[in-house]
């Protein structure tokens, strides 16, 4: 059984432990507000210049002119998997979750005979991918020494992915991040971003109307896709921001939580422990008067 001096070191550990994490809890809560509202306000324009592009795609789609990041290379050989995670722990399973998505992905292309190259973003990603993918790991991005992301980190990026397609280096690129819904909600997400994707047009809202475009629509996608690119990282990095401080304040919330419990048993443990101690020095000085 533990001494009383060893129970009150305990008790004072773990105080200690429920105030720094009661602390990062308030720091992620602050955080999560400026960050979800980054995430939000950047939605909906990515969501319209997917229509926009979409729009347009649909018309030259399948033409000899299309650029290549609209109609890839024509084969799937080899696939490269663009891995957004955060540079930081102590944030639940937000982490965990993406490389999951992503391992899981991995393996199934390679039981398929696929090639796979890994592009990882956020130390707490390629960390784990390096341990299983050390030699499908082609290239890795750290962001940590970043106050915050910006639309030129995610350009930086898009530069890379597009030079590595463009010499050849792979057929299909897909994203992995992870979606904010809310505080205790991410939805870790696969987005395939070369060759591009764009939702089905609706004619029923007037998407079906002719559009004449200046210059053509080739020039135009040869200028839009890489910015779209960008784009679609950008917004993939602030999801992420929003899912991560969502996520750590969630499990600091819940180790405090747990930290007041243990402070609660092991208080009673301690207040066992020293009656019982009490009682038995009553006793052996009963014992010794009776003694006398």
């Amino acid at each position: 059984m533990a001494s009383l001096k060893e129970l009150r070191n305990r008790i004072a550990s773990v105080k200690a432990t429920q105030k720094i994490t009661k602390a990062m809890q308030m720091v992620a809560a602050a955080k999560l507000r400026r960050a979800q509202t980054a995430a939000e306000a950047a939605r909906p324009y990515a969501k319209r210049m997917e229509s926009v592009l979409g729009n347009i795609a649909s018309a030259v789609s399948g033409g000899p002119d299309a650029p290549l990041l609209l109609t890839g290379t024509g084969k799937d050989n080899v696939h490269l998997l663009l891995v957004l995670t955060a540079e930081r722990g102590l944030c639940g399973a937000f982490n965990s979750s993406i490389v999951r998505l992503a391992r899981e992905r991995a393996n199934s292309l390679m039981a398929q005979g696929k090639t796979v190259k890994i592009f990882c973003v956020g130390r707490k990603g390629y960390e784990p991918l390096r341990r299983q993918f050390e030699k499908q790991i082609v290239e890795f991005v750290e962001l940590r020494a970043n106050k915050g992301v910006t639309f030129a980190d995610a350009q930086a990026i898009a530069e890379k992915v597009t030079g590595m397609f463009q010499a050849g280096e792979f057929d299909v690129a897909t994203l992995f991040f992870s979606r904010f819904q809310s505080v205790i909600s991410q939805t870790p997400t696969a987005q395939q971003i070369i060759p591009a994707t764009f939702p089905a047009v609706a004619a029923a809202a007037g998407a079906a109307a002719t559009y004449e475009y200046e210059p053509d629509e080739n020039e135009i996608l040869a200028d839009l896709l890489p910015r779209n690119l960008a784009v679609q990282i950008f917004t993939a990095l602030l999801e992420n921001g929003a899912s991560e401080q969502g996520a750590r304040m969630s499990a600091m919330d819940n180790a405090t939580r747990n930290a007041g419990d243990m402070i609660k048993k092991q208080t009673l443990i301690y207040n066992r422990t020293r009656q019982a101690q009490i009682t038995k020095e009553l006793i052996e000085i009963i014992s010794g008067a009776e003694a006398l």
